[in-house]
Protein backbone atom coordinates (compact mmCIF):
# COMPACT_ATOMS: atom_id res chain seq x y z
CA UNK A 1 0.00 0.00 0.00
CA UNK A 2 2.86 2.37 0.84
CA UNK A 3 4.61 1.65 -2.47
CA UNK A 4 1.37 2.23 -4.36
CA UNK A 5 0.70 5.56 -2.67
CA UNK A 6 4.33 6.60 -3.27
CA UNK A 7 3.93 5.89 -6.94
CA UNK A 8 0.77 8.00 -7.15
CA UNK A 9 1.76 10.90 -4.93
CA UNK A 10 3.94 13.68 -6.35
CA UNK A 11 5.24 14.39 -2.84
CA UNK A 12 7.58 11.40 -2.81
CA UNK A 13 8.56 12.03 -6.40
CA UNK A 14 9.48 15.66 -5.75
CA UNK A 15 11.29 14.75 -2.52
CA UNK A 16 13.51 12.18 -4.22
CA UNK A 17 14.08 14.51 -7.17
CA UNK A 18 15.03 17.38 -4.86
CA UNK A 19 17.47 15.31 -2.81
CA UNK A 20 19.24 13.78 -5.80
CA UNK A 21 19.40 17.04 -7.78
CA UNK A 22 20.76 18.95 -4.81
CA UNK A 23 23.54 16.39 -4.67
CA UNK A 24 24.24 16.81 -8.40
CA UNK A 25 24.41 20.59 -8.00
CA UNK A 26 26.79 20.28 -5.07
CA UNK A 27 29.07 18.14 -7.21
CA UNK A 28 29.12 20.38 -10.29
CA UNK A 29 29.53 23.50 -8.13
CA UNK A 30 32.44 21.69 -6.44
CA UNK A 31 31.04 22.03 -2.96
CA UNK A 32 31.49 18.27 -2.91
CA UNK A 33 34.20 16.49 -4.91
CA UNK A 34 33.19 13.66 -7.20
CA UNK A 35 36.00 11.12 -7.71
CA UNK A 36 37.74 10.96 -11.06
CA UNK A 37 38.56 13.66 -13.62
CA UNK A 38 36.78 17.01 -13.48
CA UNK A 39 33.63 16.70 -15.61
CA UNK A 40 32.79 20.41 -15.39
CA UNK A 41 35.69 21.66 -17.52
CA UNK A 42 33.63 21.30 -20.69
CA UNK A 43 31.31 24.00 -19.39
CA UNK A 44 33.78 26.26 -17.61
CA UNK A 45 36.38 26.19 -20.40
CA UNK A 46 35.10 24.87 -23.74
CA UNK A 47 31.50 26.10 -23.60
CA UNK A 48 32.68 29.42 -22.14
CA UNK A 49 35.07 29.95 -25.06
CA UNK A 50 32.36 29.06 -27.57
CA UNK A 51 30.04 31.50 -25.82
CA UNK A 52 32.43 34.35 -26.46
CA UNK A 53 32.68 33.48 -30.17
CA UNK A 54 28.94 32.95 -30.62
CA UNK A 55 28.21 36.33 -29.08
CA UNK A 56 29.97 37.90 -32.09
CA UNK A 57 27.46 36.36 -34.50
CA UNK A 58 29.59 33.55 -35.89
CA UNK A 59 30.27 29.90 -35.09
CA UNK A 60 33.60 28.62 -33.74
CA UNK A 61 34.29 26.86 -37.05
CA UNK A 62 38.05 27.03 -36.50
CA UNK A 63 37.68 24.83 -33.42
CA UNK A 64 37.49 21.13 -34.35
CA UNK A 65 35.81 20.36 -31.03
CA UNK A 66 32.72 22.25 -32.29
CA UNK A 67 30.85 19.27 -33.75
CA UNK A 68 27.26 20.30 -33.25
CA UNK A 69 24.37 21.54 -35.44
CA UNK A 70 23.73 25.30 -35.44
CA UNK A 71 20.89 25.38 -32.89
CA UNK A 72 23.40 24.19 -30.28
CA UNK A 73 24.23 27.90 -30.09
CA UNK A 74 20.99 28.36 -28.12
CA UNK A 75 22.19 25.99 -25.41
CA UNK A 76 25.68 27.50 -25.26
CA UNK A 77 24.30 31.04 -25.09
CA UNK A 78 21.56 30.18 -22.57
CA UNK A 79 23.54 31.28 -19.47
CA UNK A 80 23.06 34.84 -20.72
CA UNK A 81 19.53 34.47 -19.33
CA UNK A 82 21.11 34.65 -15.85
CA UNK A 83 23.62 37.48 -16.24
CA UNK A 84 23.98 37.88 -12.48
CA UNK A 85 25.68 34.46 -12.27
CA UNK A 86 29.08 33.30 -13.51
CA UNK A 87 28.80 31.38 -16.81
CA UNK A 88 29.30 27.84 -15.48
CA UNK A 89 27.06 28.40 -12.45
CA UNK A 90 24.30 29.78 -14.68
CA UNK A 91 24.61 26.78 -16.99
CA UNK A 92 24.26 24.31 -14.11
CA UNK A 93 21.26 26.15 -12.67
CA UNK A 94 19.55 26.14 -16.07
CA UNK A 95 20.29 22.43 -16.47
CA UNK A 96 18.57 21.78 -13.15
CA UNK A 97 15.58 23.91 -14.23
CA UNK A 98 15.27 21.95 -17.47
CA UNK A 99 15.50 18.73 -15.45
CA UNK A 100 12.55 19.93 -13.34
CA UNK A 101 10.56 20.83 -16.47
CA UNK A 102 11.03 17.32 -17.88
CA UNK A 103 9.81 15.85 -14.60
CA UNK A 104 6.69 18.02 -14.75
CA UNK A 105 5.98 16.90 -18.33
CA UNK A 106 6.41 13.23 -17.44
CA UNK A 107 4.26 13.50 -14.30
CA UNK A 108 1.45 15.12 -16.26
CA UNK A 109 1.78 12.56 -19.07
CA UNK A 110 1.61 9.69 -16.58
CA UNK A 111 -1.84 10.64 -15.28
CA UNK A 112 -5.08 9.26 -16.67
CA UNK A 113 -6.39 6.04 -18.11
CA UNK A 114 -3.74 3.86 -19.68
CA UNK A 115 -0.95 5.98 -18.23
CA UNK A 116 1.58 5.34 -15.47
CA UNK A 117 3.66 7.43 -13.04
CA UNK A 118 6.55 5.02 -13.60
CA UNK A 119 7.80 7.22 -16.41
CA UNK A 120 8.44 10.08 -14.01
CA UNK A 121 10.16 7.70 -11.62
CA UNK A 122 12.45 6.41 -14.38
CA UNK A 123 13.57 10.01 -14.94
CA UNK A 124 14.00 10.77 -11.23
CA UNK A 125 16.09 7.64 -10.67
CA UNK A 126 17.87 7.40 -14.01
CA UNK A 127 19.39 10.89 -14.27
CA UNK A 128 21.43 10.82 -11.03
CA UNK A 129 22.75 7.35 -11.93
CA UNK A 130 24.90 9.12 -14.53
CA UNK A 131 26.57 11.32 -11.93
CA UNK A 132 27.45 15.01 -12.30
CA UNK A 133 28.26 14.61 -16.02
CA UNK A 134 24.55 14.92 -16.74
CA UNK A 135 24.52 18.57 -15.60
CA UNK A 136 27.88 19.35 -17.21
CA UNK A 137 26.75 18.79 -20.83
CA UNK A 138 23.96 20.34 -22.85
CA UNK A 139 22.48 16.92 -23.72
CA UNK A 140 19.90 17.23 -20.96
CA UNK A 141 18.44 20.27 -22.76
CA UNK A 142 18.29 18.32 -26.03
CA UNK A 143 16.60 15.41 -24.28
CA UNK A 144 13.96 17.77 -22.88
CA UNK A 145 13.02 18.85 -26.43
CA UNK A 146 12.78 15.23 -27.59
CA UNK A 147 10.62 14.27 -24.59
CA UNK A 148 8.30 17.22 -25.25
CA UNK A 149 8.01 16.23 -28.93
CA UNK A 150 6.97 12.66 -28.11
CA UNK A 151 4.46 13.74 -25.48
CA UNK A 152 2.91 16.25 -27.90
CA UNK A 153 2.60 13.73 -30.75
CA UNK A 154 -0.93 12.54 -29.95
CA UNK A 155 -2.83 15.81 -29.64
CA UNK A 156 -0.50 18.25 -31.36
CA UNK A 157 1.31 16.51 -34.24
CA UNK A 158 2.49 19.74 -35.84
CA UNK A 159 4.00 20.90 -32.56
CA UNK A 160 5.66 17.51 -32.19
CA UNK A 161 7.17 17.80 -35.65
CA UNK A 162 8.42 21.33 -35.02
CA UNK A 163 10.01 20.26 -31.74
CA UNK A 164 11.68 17.30 -33.46
CA UNK A 165 13.16 19.71 -36.00
CA UNK A 166 14.49 22.00 -33.28
CA UNK A 167 15.94 18.99 -31.48
CA UNK A 168 17.62 17.74 -34.66
CA UNK A 169 19.26 21.14 -35.09
CA UNK A 170 20.43 20.95 -31.49
CA UNK A 171 22.06 17.51 -31.77
CA UNK A 172 20.70 15.53 -34.76
CA UNK A 173 19.40 12.45 -32.91
CA UNK A 174 15.97 13.91 -31.91
CA UNK A 175 14.97 13.57 -35.58
CA UNK A 176 14.53 9.87 -34.72
CA UNK A 177 11.48 10.63 -32.56
CA UNK A 178 9.54 11.02 -35.81
CA UNK A 179 10.02 7.39 -36.83
CA UNK A 180 6.96 6.09 -34.97
CA UNK A 181 4.63 9.04 -35.48
CA UNK A 182 1.64 8.41 -37.72
CA UNK A 183 0.27 10.79 -40.30
CA UNK A 184 1.93 13.40 -42.47
CA UNK A 185 1.51 16.43 -40.22
CA UNK A 186 4.48 15.91 -37.85
CA UNK A 187 6.76 15.08 -40.79
CA UNK A 188 5.69 18.12 -42.79
CA UNK A 189 6.04 20.39 -39.76
CA UNK A 190 9.51 18.97 -39.08
CA UNK A 191 10.61 19.44 -42.68
CA UNK A 192 9.30 22.99 -42.97
CA UNK A 193 10.45 24.09 -39.54
CA UNK A 194 13.86 22.45 -39.86
CA UNK A 195 14.50 23.87 -43.32
CA UNK A 196 13.46 27.35 -42.22
CA UNK A 197 15.61 27.37 -39.09
CA UNK A 198 18.60 25.84 -40.88
CA UNK A 199 18.29 28.39 -43.66
CA UNK A 200 18.15 31.22 -41.15
CA UNK A 201 21.36 30.05 -39.51
CA UNK A 202 23.10 29.54 -42.87
CA UNK A 203 22.27 33.10 -43.94
CA UNK A 204 22.91 34.94 -40.69
CA UNK A 205 25.82 33.08 -39.05
CA UNK A 206 28.92 31.90 -40.97
CA UNK A 207 30.15 28.34 -40.32
CA UNK A 208 26.75 26.96 -39.33
CA UNK A 209 27.40 23.57 -40.92
CA UNK A 210 31.15 23.16 -40.51
CA UNK A 211 30.39 20.47 -37.92
CA UNK A 212 29.57 18.01 -40.73
CA UNK A 213 33.23 17.87 -41.80
CA UNK A 214 34.48 17.40 -38.25
CA UNK A 215 32.03 14.55 -37.59
CA UNK A 216 33.12 12.75 -40.76
CA UNK A 217 36.76 12.83 -39.66
CA UNK A 218 36.21 11.40 -36.18
CA UNK A 219 37.90 8.17 -35.13
CA UNK A 220 36.81 5.39 -32.75
CA UNK A 221 36.12 6.74 -29.27
CA UNK A 222 37.43 4.60 -26.41
CA UNK A 223 33.99 3.93 -24.89
CA UNK A 224 32.27 2.76 -28.08
CA UNK A 225 31.36 -0.80 -28.92
CA UNK A 226 33.96 -0.97 -31.69
CA UNK A 227 36.64 0.25 -29.31
CA UNK A 228 36.49 -3.06 -27.45
CA UNK A 229 38.41 -4.57 -30.38
CA UNK A 230 41.36 -2.27 -29.74
CA UNK A 231 41.17 -2.51 -25.96
CA UNK A 232 41.74 -6.25 -26.29
CA UNK A 233 44.19 -5.91 -29.19
CA UNK A 234 46.48 -3.71 -27.08
CA UNK A 235 47.21 -6.77 -24.95
CA UNK A 236 48.32 -8.68 -28.05
CA UNK A 237 50.78 -6.19 -29.51
CA UNK A 238 48.55 -3.78 -31.42
CA UNK A 239 50.71 -0.80 -32.34
CA UNK A 240 48.14 1.98 -32.04
CA UNK A 241 47.28 4.10 -29.04
CA UNK A 242 44.82 6.49 -27.40
CA UNK A 243 45.02 10.22 -28.01
CA UNK A 244 42.82 13.27 -27.42
CA UNK A 245 41.33 13.75 -30.87
CA UNK A 246 38.40 16.00 -31.87
CA UNK A 247 37.65 16.65 -28.23
CA UNK A 248 37.50 13.04 -27.01
CA UNK A 249 39.80 10.14 -26.25
CA UNK A 250 40.00 8.08 -29.44
CA UNK A 251 41.96 5.12 -30.75
CA UNK A 252 44.39 5.97 -33.53
CA UNK A 253 46.47 3.45 -35.42
CA UNK A 254 46.27 0.39 -37.69
CA UNK A 255 42.78 -0.87 -38.63
CA UNK A 256 40.95 2.00 -36.90
CA UNK A 257 39.51 3.05 -40.26
CA UNK A 258 38.22 -0.48 -40.80
CA UNK A 259 36.38 -0.60 -37.48
CA UNK A 260 35.03 2.90 -38.13
CA UNK A 261 33.71 1.77 -41.51
CA UNK A 262 32.08 -1.29 -39.95
CA UNK A 263 30.41 0.92 -37.35
CA UNK A 264 28.98 3.16 -40.05
CA UNK A 265 27.84 0.07 -41.95
CA UNK A 266 26.00 -1.17 -38.86
CA UNK A 267 24.36 2.24 -38.49
CA UNK A 268 23.23 2.00 -42.12
CA UNK A 269 21.84 -1.48 -41.40
CA UNK A 270 19.98 -0.11 -38.38
CA UNK A 271 18.49 2.59 -40.58
CA UNK A 272 17.43 -0.06 -43.09
CA UNK A 273 15.73 -2.11 -40.37
CA UNK A 274 13.87 0.97 -39.12
CA UNK A 275 12.72 1.75 -42.65
CA UNK A 276 11.51 -1.83 -43.12
CA UNK A 277 9.73 -1.71 -39.76
CA UNK A 278 8.02 1.55 -40.67
CA UNK A 279 6.77 0.16 -43.99
CA UNK A 280 5.56 -3.11 -42.49
CA UNK A 281 3.94 -1.43 -39.49
CA UNK A 282 2.16 1.05 -41.74
CA UNK A 283 0.55 -1.88 -43.59
CA UNK A 284 -0.62 -3.56 -40.39
CA UNK A 285 -3.77 -2.72 -38.41
CA UNK A 286 -1.59 -1.54 -35.55
CA UNK A 287 -0.88 -2.56 -31.96
CA UNK A 288 -3.64 -4.25 -30.03
CA UNK A 289 -5.00 -3.28 -26.69
CA UNK A 290 -4.72 -5.99 -24.01
CA UNK A 291 -8.55 -5.95 -23.82
CA UNK A 292 -8.79 -7.35 -27.32
CA UNK A 293 -7.75 -10.77 -26.00
CA UNK A 294 -10.85 -11.09 -23.86
CA UNK A 295 -13.40 -9.39 -26.08
CA UNK A 296 -14.81 -11.05 -29.18
CA UNK A 297 -14.09 -9.04 -32.34
CA UNK A 298 -17.69 -8.19 -33.01
CA UNK A 299 -18.14 -6.69 -29.53
CA UNK A 300 -15.18 -4.34 -29.76
CA UNK A 301 -16.04 -0.68 -30.33
CA UNK A 302 -14.26 1.21 -33.07
CA UNK A 303 -11.52 3.53 -31.81
CA UNK A 304 -12.07 7.22 -32.06
CA UNK A 305 -9.60 8.75 -34.46
CA UNK A 306 -7.87 12.10 -34.62
CA UNK A 307 -7.55 13.67 -38.03
CA UNK A 308 -3.91 12.63 -38.17
CA UNK A 309 -4.81 8.98 -37.63
CA UNK A 310 -7.17 9.07 -40.64
CA UNK A 311 -4.37 10.19 -42.94
CA UNK A 312 -3.80 7.80 -45.87
CA UNK A 313 -0.18 7.46 -44.83
CA UNK A 314 -1.15 6.30 -41.35
CA UNK A 315 -3.30 3.25 -41.96
CA UNK A 316 -1.70 1.52 -38.96
CA UNK A 317 -3.05 4.15 -36.55
CA UNK A 318 0.23 4.38 -34.65
CA UNK A 319 -0.65 4.63 -30.97
CA UNK A 320 1.03 7.06 -28.59
CA UNK A 321 3.05 4.30 -26.94
CA UNK A 322 4.19 3.10 -30.38
CA UNK A 323 5.75 6.47 -31.13
CA UNK A 324 7.63 6.39 -27.82
CA UNK A 325 8.72 2.75 -28.20
CA UNK A 326 9.91 3.31 -31.76
CA UNK A 327 11.91 6.42 -30.81
CA UNK A 328 13.54 4.58 -27.91
CA UNK A 329 14.52 1.62 -30.08
CA UNK A 330 15.78 3.87 -32.88
CA UNK A 331 18.07 5.84 -30.58
CA UNK A 332 19.28 2.62 -28.96
CA UNK A 333 20.20 1.17 -32.35
CA UNK A 334 22.11 4.24 -33.44
CA UNK A 335 23.82 4.57 -30.05
CA UNK A 336 25.25 1.05 -30.01
CA UNK A 337 26.41 1.26 -33.65
CA UNK A 338 28.00 4.69 -33.25
CA UNK A 339 31.75 5.31 -33.30
CA UNK A 340 31.23 7.32 -30.11
CA UNK A 341 29.29 6.41 -26.96
CA UNK A 342 29.92 9.27 -24.59
CA UNK A 343 28.45 9.04 -21.07
CA UNK A 344 26.00 11.86 -21.77
CA UNK A 345 24.39 9.76 -24.53
CA UNK A 346 22.75 7.76 -21.78
CA UNK A 347 20.63 10.74 -20.74
CA UNK A 348 19.00 10.55 -24.19
CA UNK A 349 18.04 6.96 -23.52
CA UNK A 350 16.87 7.66 -19.97
CA UNK A 351 14.59 10.42 -21.25
CA UNK A 352 13.04 8.28 -23.99
CA UNK A 353 12.79 5.34 -21.59
CA UNK A 354 10.84 7.55 -19.20
CA UNK A 355 8.37 8.49 -21.95
CA UNK A 356 7.85 4.81 -22.78
CA UNK A 357 7.04 3.98 -19.18
CA UNK A 358 4.40 6.72 -19.08
CA UNK A 359 2.23 4.30 -21.14
CA UNK A 360 1.02 1.07 -19.60
CA UNK A 361 0.82 -0.44 -23.10
CA UNK A 362 4.54 0.10 -23.75
CA UNK A 363 6.51 -3.06 -24.57
CA UNK A 364 9.81 -1.56 -23.39
CA UNK A 365 9.84 -2.66 -19.76
CA UNK A 366 12.88 -4.92 -20.07
CA UNK A 367 14.90 -2.57 -22.33
CA UNK A 368 14.22 0.31 -19.92
CA UNK A 369 15.55 -1.75 -17.02
CA UNK A 370 18.64 -2.64 -19.06
CA UNK A 371 19.29 1.03 -19.86
CA UNK A 372 19.02 1.97 -16.18
CA UNK A 373 21.53 -0.76 -15.34
CA UNK A 374 23.81 0.52 -18.13
CA UNK A 375 23.56 4.02 -16.66
CA UNK A 376 24.86 2.78 -13.32
CA UNK A 377 27.80 1.05 -15.01
CA UNK A 378 28.45 4.18 -17.07
CA UNK A 379 29.19 6.34 -14.04
CA UNK A 380 31.70 3.68 -12.96
CA UNK A 381 33.58 3.78 -16.27
CA UNK A 382 33.34 7.58 -16.47
CA UNK A 383 34.44 9.41 -14.50
CA UNK A 384 35.21 7.07 -11.60
CA UNK A 385 37.47 4.56 -13.37
CA UNK A 386 38.12 6.33 -16.66
CA UNK A 387 41.88 5.95 -16.21
CA UNK A 388 41.38 2.17 -16.36
CA UNK A 389 39.33 2.53 -19.53
CA UNK A 390 41.95 4.68 -21.25
CA UNK A 391 44.72 2.29 -20.19
CA UNK A 392 42.73 -0.77 -21.30
CA UNK A 393 43.18 -2.52 -17.97
CA UNK A 394 41.17 -5.74 -17.38
CA UNK A 395 38.84 -3.76 -15.09
CA UNK A 396 38.33 -1.04 -17.68
CA UNK A 397 37.64 -3.58 -20.43
CA UNK A 398 35.21 -5.46 -18.18
CA UNK A 399 33.26 -2.29 -17.36
CA UNK A 400 32.96 -1.36 -21.04
CA UNK A 401 31.97 -4.89 -22.01
CA UNK A 402 29.21 -4.93 -19.39
CA UNK A 403 27.93 -1.43 -20.18
CA UNK A 404 27.95 -1.90 -23.94
CA UNK A 405 26.58 -5.42 -23.60
CA UNK A 406 23.61 -4.08 -21.65
CA UNK A 407 22.95 -1.49 -24.35
CA UNK A 408 23.19 -4.06 -27.14
CA UNK A 409 20.81 -6.35 -25.26
CA UNK A 410 18.39 -3.45 -24.74
CA UNK A 411 18.51 -2.60 -28.45
CA UNK A 412 17.89 -6.18 -29.59
CA UNK A 413 15.15 -6.90 -27.05
CA UNK A 414 13.51 -3.57 -27.80
CA UNK A 415 13.63 -4.08 -31.57
CA UNK A 416 12.08 -7.52 -31.23
CA UNK A 417 9.31 -6.23 -28.94
CA UNK A 418 8.54 -3.32 -31.26
CA UNK A 419 8.30 -5.59 -34.30
CA UNK A 420 6.07 -8.12 -32.54
CA UNK A 421 3.80 -5.41 -31.19
CA UNK A 422 3.24 -3.56 -34.45
CA UNK A 423 3.91 -6.01 -37.27
CA UNK A 424 3.49 -9.65 -36.31
CA UNK A 425 0.39 -9.13 -34.22
CA UNK A 426 -1.15 -7.04 -36.96
CA UNK A 427 -0.35 -9.43 -39.81
CA UNK A 428 -2.70 -12.06 -41.12
CA UNK A 429 0.11 -14.57 -41.07
CA UNK A 430 1.20 -13.74 -37.54
CA UNK A 431 0.97 -15.86 -34.42
CA UNK A 432 -2.21 -17.71 -33.51
CA UNK A 433 -4.62 -15.25 -32.03
CA UNK A 434 -3.18 -12.28 -33.92
CA UNK A 435 -5.76 -10.01 -35.41
CA UNK A 436 -5.82 -9.91 -39.17
CA UNK A 437 -6.33 -6.89 -41.39
CA UNK A 438 -10.07 -7.44 -41.59
CA UNK A 439 -10.65 -7.63 -37.85
CA UNK A 440 -11.39 -4.56 -35.78
CA UNK A 441 -9.19 -3.94 -32.79
CA UNK A 442 -10.13 -2.56 -29.40
CA UNK A 443 -9.31 1.06 -28.76
CA UNK A 444 -6.07 1.49 -26.89
CA UNK A 445 -6.19 3.71 -23.86
CA UNK A 446 -3.33 5.70 -25.34
CA UNK A 447 -4.68 6.02 -28.86
CA UNK A 448 -3.81 9.20 -30.77
CA UNK A 449 -7.17 10.68 -29.91
CA UNK A 450 -6.44 10.54 -26.20
CA UNK A 451 -2.69 11.00 -26.10
CA UNK A 452 -1.54 14.14 -24.42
Amino acid sequence: MVARSAGRSPVWLVAVWGATRLLLLLFVLKVLVFPGPDVTSDVSVIYRDWYEVLRTGTFPSDDVTWQYPPAAAFAILSPALLPFLEYATAFFVLACAVDAAVLALLWRAGRGSGRSPRGAWVWVVGVPLLGPTVYARYDLMVTAVAVAALLAAGRHPRVAGALAAVGALLKVWPALVLVGMGGRRPWVAAAVGGAGLAGLFAVTMPGAFAFLTFQRERGVEVESLGALVFHVARHFGWEGGVLLNYGSMEFLGPHVDTVSTVSMGLSAAAFGWLLLWRVRAARSPGPRSPRSRSQPPESQPQPSESRSSRSPSSRSRFAAHTAADAAFVAVLLFTVTSRVISPQYLVWLVGLAAVCRCFRASRMRVPVALVLAASLVTVLEFPLLFADVVASTPLGIALLAVRNGLLVAAALVGARALWRDTVRRGSAGGRPGASGPGISRAPSADSPATAG
